[in-house]
C-alpha cells in the first residue's frame, strides 16, 4: 500500500526521462532547442524585469526633481545631465534641441539665467521642430523599452508548435514502423507514440511559464509607454506655455 502512494509521483518524471531515450534523433534534436530557448527566455525575463524596474524608478525621482524646477528649463541647467532613465533622456534631447534655436543672445542669458522665458521666446515654426525632437526620442525611447519582447514572444509562440512537429513526425515514424512490421499490436506502437508525445509536453512547458512572464512584463511596458507619452505632452505644453511668443 506504502508503495502504491508514492509510485505515481514517480511516474511523470520517469516517463519523461524514458520518452526522452527512446525518441528519434529529430524527437531529441527538438527537445535541445526547446530546452535551449527556455534558458535564453529565462535570460531575457530576468534582463527585462531588472531593466523595467531600474526605469521605472529612475522615472519616478526624476519626475520629482523636474516638478520641483521654477521653469521647464531648471532641471536642465541645473543638472546638465538628466538621471538615465526614458523621461530623463526624452528631456535632455528636448532641452539641447530647443536651447540651440534660440539666438546667440538669448542663449547666453537663460544659460546664465539672467533672462525669463519671454525674453527667450521661440517661434511657432520653432516650436514645432522642437516637438518634432521630442517625438522622436519618444519612438526611440518606446523601441527601447521593448527590446527583448519579440524574442519572449516568438519563444512562446514557437515551443509548442516545435513540440507538435515533433509529435507529428515520431506518430509518423511509428505508423511506418507499424507498417513495414505488419503488426497493430499496442503493446509494439505504445512506446513509439509515447516518445512521439514527449516534444509536445517540453513544449508546453517551456511555453506556459514564458507566456506568464511575457504577459506580465508586456504590462509593465504598456505603463512606462503611457507614462513616457504623457511626460512628452506635459513637456511640450510647458515649453509652449513659457517659451512661444513671436512668429515670424
Amino acid at each position: 500500500m506504502f508503495n502504491l502512494m508514492f509510485e505515481p509521483a514517480s511516474i511523470p518524471m520517469a516517463s519523461l526521462l524514458g520518452g526522452f531515450i527512446e525518441s528519434s534523433l529529430v524527437g531529441k534534436s527538438i527537445v535541445f532547442i526547446q530546452l535551449g530557448s527556455s534558458i535564453v527566455a529565462a535570460a531575457v525575463i530576468i534582463g527585462k524585469t531588472k531593466e523595467l524596474s531600474s526605469l521605472a524608478r529612475n522615472s519616478r525621482k526624476f519626475m520629482r526633481e523636474f516638478l520641483a524646477g521654477q521653469d521647464v528649463l531648471d532641471y536642465y541647467l541645473r543638472r546638465q545631465k538628466a538621471a538615465r532613465s526614458s523621461l530623463g533622456l526624452i528631456y535632455q534631447s528636448t532641452c539641447e534641441r530647443m536651447v540651440k534655436l534660440l539666438d546667440p543672445e538669448s542663449r547666453r542669458s537663460v544659460i546664465g539665467r539672467q533672462a525669463s522665458s519671454e525674453s527667450a521666446a521661440l517661434s511657432s515654426r520653432e516650436i514645432e521642430l522642437v516637438r518634432g525632437t521630442c517625438e522622436h526620442n519618444l519612438h526611440e525611447q518606446e523601441i527601447r523599452i521593448e527590446y527583448g519582447m519579440g524574442l519572449l514572444a516568438t519563444i512562446v509562440t514557437a515551443s509548442p508548435m516545435l513540440g507538435l512537429l515533433g509529435t507529428v513526425w515520431g506518430v509518423m515514424d511509428a505508423f511506418s514502423t507499424m507498417g513495414d512490421k505488419g503488426t497493430v499490436l499496442l503493446s509494439e506502437i505504445a512506446p513509439a507514440i509515447s516518445s512521439a508525445l514527449i516534444t509536445t509536453v517540453v513544449g508546453l512547458m517551456v511555453a506556459i511559464p514564458c507566456a506568464i512572464f511575457y504577459n506580465n512584463l508586456a504590462g509593465k511596458v504598456r505603463q512606462l509607454s503611457n507614462d513616457m507619452e504623457g511626460f512628452a505632452d506635459e513637456l511640450m505644453g510647458r515649453i509652449a506655455c513659457e517659451f512661444q511668443g513671436r512668429d515670424i
